[in-house]
Protein backbone atom coordinates (compact mmCIF):
# COMPACT_ATOMS: atom_id res chain seq x y z
CA UNK A 1 0.00 0.00 0.00
CA UNK A 2 0.75 3.38 -0.71
CA UNK A 3 2.17 6.01 2.16
CA UNK A 4 -1.56 7.94 2.13
CA UNK A 5 -3.17 4.44 2.59
CA UNK A 6 -0.90 3.85 5.57
CA UNK A 7 -1.99 7.01 7.13
CA UNK A 8 -5.83 5.95 6.37
CA UNK A 9 -5.89 2.90 7.96
CA UNK A 10 -3.18 2.53 10.57
CA UNK A 11 -2.69 5.90 11.26
CA UNK A 12 -6.46 6.56 11.70
CA UNK A 13 -6.32 3.36 14.01
CA UNK A 14 -3.20 4.60 16.58
CA UNK A 15 -5.23 8.20 16.75
CA UNK A 16 -8.20 6.31 18.17
CA UNK A 17 -6.30 4.44 20.21
CA UNK A 18 -4.32 7.28 21.60
CA UNK A 19 -8.15 8.46 22.50
CA UNK A 20 -8.49 11.14 19.99
CA UNK A 21 -11.95 11.59 19.42
CA UNK A 22 -13.32 10.02 16.05
CA UNK A 23 -14.32 13.00 14.18
CA UNK A 24 -10.91 14.74 14.48
CA UNK A 25 -8.86 11.12 13.75
CA UNK A 26 -10.51 11.11 10.29
CA UNK A 27 -9.85 15.16 9.91
CA UNK A 28 -6.13 14.70 10.67
CA UNK A 29 -5.93 11.18 8.83
CA UNK A 30 -7.24 12.99 5.64
CA UNK A 31 -5.36 15.79 5.30
CA UNK A 32 -2.11 14.17 5.74
CA UNK A 33 -2.98 11.70 3.16
CA UNK A 34 -3.96 14.51 0.99
CA UNK A 35 -0.81 16.18 1.58
CA UNK A 36 0.79 12.78 0.54
CA UNK A 37 -1.18 12.72 -2.47
CA UNK A 38 -0.93 16.48 -3.49
CA UNK A 39 -4.10 16.82 -3.35
CA UNK A 40 -5.26 20.45 -2.59
CA UNK A 41 -6.75 20.80 0.54
CA UNK A 42 -9.78 22.37 -0.27
CA UNK A 43 -11.03 19.23 -1.49
CA UNK A 44 -11.63 18.00 1.64
CA UNK A 45 -14.34 20.72 2.45
CA UNK A 46 -15.71 19.64 -0.57
CA UNK A 47 -16.40 16.26 -0.07
CA UNK A 48 -17.47 17.05 3.35
CA UNK A 49 -20.40 19.14 1.76
CA UNK A 50 -21.03 16.68 -0.73
CA UNK A 51 -21.23 14.02 1.73
CA UNK A 52 -24.51 15.81 3.51
CA UNK A 53 -26.35 16.98 0.44
CA UNK A 54 -28.92 14.18 0.23
CA UNK A 55 -32.59 14.81 0.84
CA UNK A 56 -33.07 12.35 2.77
CA UNK A 57 -30.76 13.09 5.09
CA UNK A 58 -33.22 15.76 6.31
CA UNK A 59 -35.16 12.82 8.30
CA UNK A 60 -32.07 12.81 10.68
CA UNK A 61 -32.85 16.12 12.31
CA UNK A 62 -37.01 15.55 12.21
CA UNK A 63 -36.97 12.35 14.01
CA UNK A 64 -34.30 13.78 16.63
CA UNK A 65 -36.28 16.42 17.30
CA UNK A 66 -39.37 14.48 17.04
CA UNK A 67 -38.35 12.17 20.07
CA UNK A 68 -37.08 14.64 22.24
CA UNK A 69 -40.44 16.56 21.91
CA UNK A 70 -42.35 13.38 22.54
CA UNK A 71 -40.29 12.38 25.58
CA UNK A 72 -40.80 16.27 26.62
CA UNK A 73 -44.44 15.95 26.13
CA UNK A 74 -45.13 13.13 28.33
CA UNK A 75 -45.76 10.50 25.19
CA UNK A 76 -43.01 8.03 26.28
CA UNK A 77 -44.89 7.32 29.91
CA UNK A 78 -47.97 6.81 28.49
CA UNK A 79 -46.81 4.12 26.57
CA UNK A 80 -44.89 2.62 29.76
CA UNK A 81 -48.13 2.89 31.61
CA UNK A 82 -49.74 0.64 28.94
CA UNK A 83 -46.93 -1.56 28.56
CA UNK A 84 -47.26 -2.27 32.26
CA UNK A 85 -50.46 -3.00 32.09
CA UNK A 86 -50.38 -5.33 29.48
CA UNK A 87 -47.35 -7.75 31.22
CA UNK A 88 -47.00 -6.70 34.61
CA UNK A 89 -48.49 -10.02 35.55
CA UNK A 90 -46.48 -12.00 34.06
CA UNK A 91 -43.34 -13.44 36.10
CA UNK A 92 -40.12 -10.92 35.29
CA UNK A 93 -43.09 -8.67 33.90
CA UNK A 94 -41.38 -5.15 34.75
CA UNK A 95 -38.64 -6.12 33.60
CA UNK A 96 -40.39 -7.30 30.10
CA UNK A 97 -42.65 -3.84 30.90
CA UNK A 98 -38.77 -2.32 30.09
CA UNK A 99 -38.50 -3.93 26.75
CA UNK A 100 -41.97 -3.22 25.80
CA UNK A 101 -41.63 0.30 26.06
CA UNK A 102 -38.52 0.30 24.48
CA UNK A 103 -39.90 -1.12 21.75
CA UNK A 104 -42.90 1.25 21.53
CA UNK A 105 -40.31 4.33 21.96
CA UNK A 106 -38.41 2.78 19.27
CA UNK A 107 -40.99 3.82 16.95
CA UNK A 108 -40.35 7.21 17.76
CA UNK A 109 -37.10 8.19 18.22
CA UNK A 110 -35.04 6.02 16.45
CA UNK A 111 -32.41 6.32 18.29
CA UNK A 112 -30.42 3.76 20.85
CA UNK A 113 -29.12 6.43 23.66
CA UNK A 114 -32.13 8.39 23.48
CA UNK A 115 -34.64 4.78 24.09
CA UNK A 116 -32.07 3.93 26.91
CA UNK A 117 -32.59 7.50 28.91
CA UNK A 118 -35.95 8.02 28.33
CA UNK A 119 -36.87 4.48 29.43
CA UNK A 120 -33.79 3.75 32.23
CA UNK A 121 -34.45 6.71 34.27
CA UNK A 122 -38.15 5.55 34.93
CA UNK A 123 -37.97 2.28 35.12
CA UNK A 124 -34.66 1.43 36.95
CA UNK A 125 -35.84 2.95 40.41
CA UNK A 126 -39.02 1.46 39.92
CA UNK A 127 -37.35 -2.18 39.16
CA UNK A 128 -34.79 -1.53 42.35
CA UNK A 129 -38.27 -1.04 44.38
CA UNK A 130 -39.65 -4.40 43.47
CA UNK A 131 -36.71 -6.91 44.27
CA UNK A 132 -34.24 -6.71 41.02
CA UNK A 133 -30.88 -5.62 41.44
CA UNK A 134 -30.00 -2.48 40.37
CA UNK A 135 -26.87 -3.64 37.71
CA UNK A 136 -29.58 -5.89 36.16
CA UNK A 137 -31.88 -3.01 35.82
CA UNK A 138 -29.56 -1.17 34.27
CA UNK A 139 -27.85 -3.58 32.04
CA UNK A 140 -31.71 -4.15 30.42
CA UNK A 141 -32.57 -0.72 30.06
CA UNK A 142 -28.78 -0.33 28.35
CA UNK A 143 -29.55 -3.46 26.31
CA UNK A 144 -32.65 -1.92 25.20
CA UNK A 145 -32.15 0.90 23.85
CA UNK A 146 -30.22 -0.17 20.68
CA UNK A 147 -33.90 -1.44 19.60
CA UNK A 148 -33.94 2.06 18.87
CA UNK A 149 -31.81 1.48 16.16
CA UNK A 150 -33.10 -1.66 14.63
CA UNK A 151 -37.11 -0.98 15.10
CA UNK A 152 -38.08 1.70 12.35
CA UNK A 153 -37.81 4.87 12.09
CA UNK A 154 -34.14 4.13 12.62
CA UNK A 155 -31.65 6.84 11.86
CA UNK A 156 -28.97 4.11 10.93
CA UNK A 157 -30.76 3.05 8.71
CA UNK A 158 -31.62 6.52 6.90
CA UNK A 159 -27.68 6.96 6.99
CA UNK A 160 -27.15 3.31 5.17
CA UNK A 161 -30.07 4.02 2.69
CA UNK A 162 -28.52 6.97 1.86
CA UNK A 163 -25.10 5.99 1.52
CA UNK A 164 -26.20 2.38 -0.25
CA UNK A 165 -28.55 3.76 -2.17
CA UNK A 166 -31.21 1.47 -1.21
CA UNK A 167 -34.83 2.39 -0.79
CA UNK A 168 -35.31 3.46 3.10
CA UNK A 169 -38.23 2.18 3.21
CA UNK A 170 -37.78 -1.39 2.48
CA UNK A 171 -34.38 -1.20 4.96
CA UNK A 172 -37.10 -0.05 7.53
CA UNK A 173 -39.36 -3.02 7.03
CA UNK A 174 -36.33 -5.12 6.86
CA UNK A 175 -35.44 -4.06 10.40
CA UNK A 176 -39.34 -5.09 12.11
CA UNK A 177 -38.77 -8.84 12.38
CA UNK A 178 -35.13 -8.78 13.89
CA UNK A 179 -36.23 -5.40 16.53
CA UNK A 180 -39.68 -7.89 17.31
CA UNK A 181 -37.62 -11.05 17.97
CA UNK A 182 -34.93 -9.49 19.65
CA UNK A 183 -37.32 -7.62 22.30
CA UNK A 184 -39.03 -10.76 22.44
CA UNK A 185 -35.70 -12.77 23.50
CA UNK A 186 -35.12 -9.83 25.89
CA UNK A 187 -38.57 -10.84 27.22
CA UNK A 188 -37.63 -14.72 28.01
CA UNK A 189 -34.10 -13.62 29.81
CA UNK A 190 -36.11 -11.30 32.19
CA UNK A 191 -38.68 -14.40 32.63
CA UNK A 192 -35.94 -16.56 33.93
CA UNK A 193 -33.95 -13.73 35.83
CA UNK A 194 -36.91 -13.21 37.94
CA UNK A 195 -37.88 -17.18 38.36
CA UNK A 196 -33.89 -17.02 39.62
CA UNK A 197 -34.30 -13.98 41.87
CA UNK A 198 -37.85 -15.45 43.47
CA UNK A 199 -39.78 -11.88 42.07
CA UNK A 200 -42.96 -12.53 42.83
CA UNK A 201 -45.64 -11.90 39.96
CA UNK A 202 -47.80 -8.45 39.98
CA UNK A 203 -51.42 -8.38 40.31
CA UNK A 204 -52.82 -8.85 36.77
CA UNK A 205 -54.58 -5.42 35.48
CA UNK A 206 -57.96 -5.97 34.77
CA UNK A 207 -59.64 -5.43 31.23
CA UNK A 208 -61.10 -2.17 32.32
CA UNK A 209 -57.71 -1.16 33.22
CA UNK A 210 -56.03 -2.04 30.35
CA UNK A 211 -58.80 -0.24 28.14
CA UNK A 212 -58.65 3.06 30.32
CA UNK A 213 -54.55 2.96 30.35
CA UNK A 214 -54.92 2.31 26.31
CA UNK A 215 -57.40 5.43 25.92
CA UNK A 216 -55.33 8.01 27.98
CA UNK A 217 -52.38 7.34 25.79
CA UNK A 218 -54.17 6.61 22.13
CA UNK A 219 -52.84 9.26 21.05
CA UNK A 220 -49.29 8.14 21.86
CA UNK A 221 -49.83 5.01 20.40
CA UNK A 222 -51.53 6.84 17.37
CA UNK A 223 -47.86 8.39 16.74
CA UNK A 224 -46.08 5.08 15.08
CA UNK A 225 -49.35 4.16 13.15
CA UNK A 226 -49.13 7.43 11.58
CA UNK A 227 -45.43 8.00 11.22
CA UNK A 228 -44.92 4.91 9.84
CA UNK A 229 -48.44 3.56 8.11
CA UNK A 230 -47.81 7.04 6.03
CA UNK A 231 -44.65 5.74 5.03
CA UNK A 232 -45.21 1.84 4.10
CA UNK A 233 -48.20 3.04 2.42
CA UNK A 234 -46.34 5.53 0.41
CA UNK A 235 -48.60 8.84 1.27
CA UNK A 236 -45.31 10.60 2.25
CA UNK A 237 -41.54 9.63 2.27
CA UNK A 238 -39.51 9.62 5.53
CA UNK A 239 -37.94 12.66 5.47
CA UNK A 240 -41.85 14.16 4.87
CA UNK A 241 -42.30 12.02 7.90
CA UNK A 242 -39.62 13.37 10.26
CA UNK A 243 -41.41 16.28 9.77
CA UNK A 244 -44.63 15.27 10.41
CA UNK A 245 -43.54 13.54 13.31
CA UNK A 246 -42.33 16.66 14.94
CA UNK A 247 -45.24 18.94 14.14
CA UNK A 248 -47.41 15.83 15.70
CA UNK A 249 -44.90 15.71 18.89
CA UNK A 250 -45.68 19.44 19.36
CA UNK A 251 -49.48 19.80 19.04
CA UNK A 252 -50.12 16.62 21.55
CA UNK A 253 -47.47 17.52 23.61
CA UNK A 254 -48.66 21.57 24.29
CA UNK A 255 -52.22 21.28 23.86
CA UNK A 256 -53.27 17.30 24.59
CA UNK A 257 -51.13 15.90 27.45
CA UNK A 258 -49.61 19.45 28.07
CA UNK A 259 -46.34 18.01 29.75
CA UNK A 260 -44.77 20.32 27.22
CA UNK A 261 -44.63 24.21 28.04
CA UNK A 262 -44.29 26.42 25.75
CA UNK A 263 -41.12 27.25 27.31
CA UNK A 264 -39.31 24.19 26.63
CA UNK A 265 -39.90 24.30 23.10
CA UNK A 266 -36.38 26.45 22.03
CA UNK A 267 -34.26 25.10 24.68
CA UNK A 268 -35.74 21.83 23.11
CA UNK A 269 -35.15 22.72 19.61
CA UNK A 270 -31.50 23.74 20.71
CA UNK A 271 -30.43 20.42 22.12
CA UNK A 272 -31.75 18.79 18.99
CA UNK A 273 -29.60 21.50 16.94
CA UNK A 274 -26.81 20.28 18.89
CA UNK A 275 -26.99 16.37 18.54
CA UNK A 276 -27.94 16.94 14.55
CA UNK A 277 -25.01 18.99 13.99
CA UNK A 278 -22.69 16.16 16.00
CA UNK A 279 -24.27 13.60 13.32
CA UNK A 280 -24.29 15.70 10.69
CA UNK A 281 -20.42 16.73 11.35
CA UNK A 282 -19.65 12.44 11.67
CA UNK A 283 -21.36 11.97 8.40
CA UNK A 284 -19.54 15.10 6.39
CA UNK A 285 -16.34 14.04 8.32
CA UNK A 286 -16.32 10.62 7.35
CA UNK A 287 -17.68 10.88 4.01
CA UNK A 288 -14.47 12.60 2.74
CA UNK A 289 -12.21 10.05 4.33
CA UNK A 290 -14.31 7.72 2.31
CA UNK A 291 -13.69 9.21 -0.81
CA UNK A 292 -9.82 9.08 -0.01
CA UNK A 293 -10.47 5.16 1.15
CA UNK A 294 -11.80 4.50 -2.26
CA UNK A 295 -8.82 6.58 -4.10
CA UNK A 296 -6.64 4.77 -2.53
CA UNK A 297 -8.37 1.43 -3.46
CA UNK A 298 -8.52 -0.05 0.62
CA UNK A 299 -11.80 -1.17 0.32
CA UNK A 300 -10.81 -3.65 -2.76
CA UNK A 301 -7.60 -4.66 -1.12
CA UNK A 302 -9.54 -5.88 1.91
CA UNK A 303 -12.19 -7.55 0.06
CA UNK A 304 -9.24 -9.04 -1.69
CA UNK A 305 -7.67 -10.00 1.89
CA UNK A 306 -11.55 -11.79 3.36
CA UNK A 307 -12.07 -13.64 0.25
CA UNK A 308 -8.54 -15.31 0.22
CA UNK A 309 -9.10 -16.35 4.20
CA UNK A 310 -11.81 -18.85 3.30
CA UNK A 311 -13.35 -20.24 0.02
CA UNK A 312 -16.83 -20.84 2.44
CA UNK A 313 -19.06 -18.05 2.55
CA UNK A 314 -20.10 -18.84 6.03
CA UNK A 315 -16.59 -18.52 7.46
CA UNK A 316 -16.25 -14.92 5.59
CA UNK A 317 -19.88 -13.79 6.60
CA UNK A 318 -19.03 -15.09 10.28
CA UNK A 319 -15.63 -13.04 9.75
CA UNK A 320 -17.42 -9.72 8.96
CA UNK A 321 -20.08 -10.03 11.99
CA UNK A 322 -17.01 -10.29 13.88
CA UNK A 323 -15.40 -6.96 12.35
CA UNK A 324 -18.26 -5.08 12.11
CA UNK A 325 -18.78 -6.00 16.51
CA UNK A 326 -15.23 -5.05 17.00
CA UNK A 327 -15.62 -1.95 14.96
CA UNK A 328 -19.05 -0.97 16.80
CA UNK A 329 -17.55 -1.18 19.89
CA UNK A 330 -14.92 1.38 19.61
CA UNK A 331 -16.29 3.43 16.72
CA UNK A 332 -18.90 5.61 16.90
CA UNK A 333 -21.55 3.66 14.63
CA UNK A 334 -22.26 6.10 11.37
CA UNK A 335 -18.56 7.18 10.96
CA UNK A 336 -17.98 3.40 10.72
CA UNK A 337 -20.46 2.60 8.44
CA UNK A 338 -19.54 5.31 6.32
CA UNK A 339 -16.17 4.51 6.05
CA UNK A 340 -16.63 0.99 5.68
CA UNK A 341 -19.80 1.43 3.04
CA UNK A 342 -17.45 0.32 0.22
CA UNK A 343 -15.38 -2.56 1.72
CA UNK A 344 -18.85 -4.08 2.92
CA UNK A 345 -21.25 -3.13 -0.19
CA UNK A 346 -18.54 -4.73 -2.50
CA UNK A 347 -18.04 -7.58 -0.73
CA UNK A 348 -21.92 -8.28 0.22
CA UNK A 349 -21.88 -8.04 -3.96
CA UNK A 350 -19.26 -10.49 -4.27
CA UNK A 351 -20.87 -13.29 -1.56
CA UNK A 352 -24.49 -12.83 -3.63
CA UNK A 353 -25.78 -10.89 -0.49
CA UNK A 354 -29.15 -8.84 -1.52
CA UNK A 355 -28.45 -5.55 -0.29
CA UNK A 356 -31.75 -5.08 1.97
CA UNK A 357 -30.60 -7.43 3.79
CA UNK A 358 -26.51 -6.71 4.06
CA UNK A 359 -28.59 -3.57 5.42
CA UNK A 360 -30.21 -5.04 8.88
CA UNK A 361 -27.05 -6.76 9.32
CA UNK A 362 -24.47 -3.82 9.34
CA UNK A 363 -26.94 -1.97 11.07
CA UNK A 364 -27.74 -4.61 14.19
CA UNK A 365 -23.80 -5.37 14.37
CA UNK A 366 -22.94 -1.66 15.47
CA UNK A 367 -26.20 -1.15 17.30
CA UNK A 368 -24.67 -4.35 19.63
CA UNK A 369 -21.70 -2.39 19.52
CA UNK A 370 -23.95 0.70 20.74
CA UNK A 371 -24.06 -1.51 24.11
CA UNK A 372 -20.41 -3.23 24.33
CA UNK A 373 -17.51 -1.93 26.18
CA UNK A 374 -15.30 0.03 26.08
CA UNK A 375 -17.40 3.03 24.05
CA UNK A 376 -20.27 2.23 23.51
CA UNK A 377 -22.86 5.06 23.75
CA UNK A 378 -25.54 3.45 25.61
CA UNK A 379 -23.03 2.05 28.14
CA UNK A 380 -22.52 5.76 28.96
CA UNK A 381 -26.01 6.63 29.04
CA UNK A 382 -27.04 3.71 31.72
CA UNK A 383 -24.00 4.76 33.48
CA UNK A 384 -24.62 8.26 34.29
CA UNK A 385 -28.95 7.15 35.02
CA UNK A 386 -27.47 4.41 37.60
CA UNK A 387 -24.39 5.50 38.98
CA UNK A 388 -22.94 2.11 38.53
CA UNK A 389 -19.64 1.67 36.74
CA UNK A 390 -19.20 0.75 32.79
CA UNK A 391 -17.31 -2.30 34.00
CA UNK A 392 -20.71 -3.38 36.43
CA UNK A 393 -23.06 -2.67 34.12
CA UNK A 394 -21.11 -4.69 31.45
CA UNK A 395 -21.35 -8.10 33.55
CA UNK A 396 -24.78 -7.77 33.80
CA UNK A 397 -25.32 -7.76 30.24
CA UNK A 398 -24.18 -11.01 28.84
CA UNK A 399 -27.45 -12.60 28.50
CA UNK A 400 -28.23 -9.73 26.69
CA UNK A 401 -25.75 -9.91 24.23
CA UNK A 402 -25.72 -13.60 23.66
CA UNK A 403 -29.29 -12.52 22.55
CA UNK A 404 -28.53 -10.57 20.42
CA UNK A 405 -25.60 -12.60 19.07
CA UNK A 406 -28.57 -15.36 17.91
CA UNK A 407 -30.49 -12.47 16.36
CA UNK A 408 -27.28 -11.72 14.31
CA UNK A 409 -26.79 -15.17 12.88
CA UNK A 410 -30.93 -15.08 12.18
CA UNK A 411 -30.50 -12.51 10.10
CA UNK A 412 -27.25 -12.86 8.51
CA UNK A 413 -28.38 -16.66 7.52
CA UNK A 414 -31.91 -16.81 7.28
CA UNK A 415 -32.60 -14.06 4.49
CA UNK A 416 -36.36 -13.94 4.84
CA UNK A 417 -35.76 -12.81 8.60
CA UNK A 418 -35.11 -9.23 6.66
CA UNK A 419 -36.66 -9.37 2.88
CA UNK A 420 -40.10 -11.14 3.74
CA UNK A 421 -41.86 -8.54 4.84
CA UNK A 422 -40.57 -5.72 2.32
CA UNK A 423 -41.45 -8.21 -0.52
CA UNK A 424 -44.93 -8.94 1.53
CA UNK A 425 -45.51 -4.46 1.84
CA UNK A 426 -43.54 -2.77 -1.29
CA UNK A 427 -43.73 -5.93 -3.29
Amino acid sequence: MSPAAWVLTIGFLLLLALGVPIVFAIGISSVVAMWLLGIDVVMLAQRMVAGTQSFALLAIPGFILAGDLMTAGGLSSHLINVADRLVRHVRGGLGMVSVLSSMFFACLSGSAPATTATVGSIMIPEMEKRGYSRRFATSLATSVGPLGQIIPPSIPFIVWGVIAEQSITRLFLSGVIPGVVDGLAYMVVCYFVAKRLGIPKERRASIKEVIKAAYEAKWALLAPVIILGGIYGGVFTPTEASMIAVAYALIIGLFVYKGLKPSEVLPIVWRSMRTTAVVMFIIAAASAFCWLLAYERVPARLVGLMLSISESKVVILLLLNLMLLLIGAVMDNIAAMIILSSLLIDLGARLGIDPIQLGPIVVINFAVGMETPPLGYSLFVGSAISGLSIEEIARGMLPFFLVDVGMLMLVTFVPPATLWLPKLVLG
